[in-house]
């Protein structure tokens, strides 16, 4: 199993960089680029914030994807 999301889909579709992003929710680009590419894990805690700055519920922007 593998956590996938929609944060790069969701970050562009609300016009914001990686960088402003981050900032956001109090982490670097490098953090964003690598939960965007599948190879970090975010914490409940940072999931949840990055969910509330898109204005998306948790479930559309991370799921469980039984590969």
């Amino acid at each position: 199993m593998t956590l996938a999301n929609r944060l790069r889909e969701l970050r562009q579709r609300n016009d914001l960089t990686q960088e402003a992003l981050g900032r956001s929710v109090h982490v670097t680009r490098q953090t964003v680029i690598a939960i965007e590419k599948g190879g970090y894990v975010p914490s409940v805690k940072l999931a949840l914030e990055l969910a509330m700055v898109l204005g998306v519920p948790l479930e559309e922007l991370f799921w469980v994807d039984r590969i």
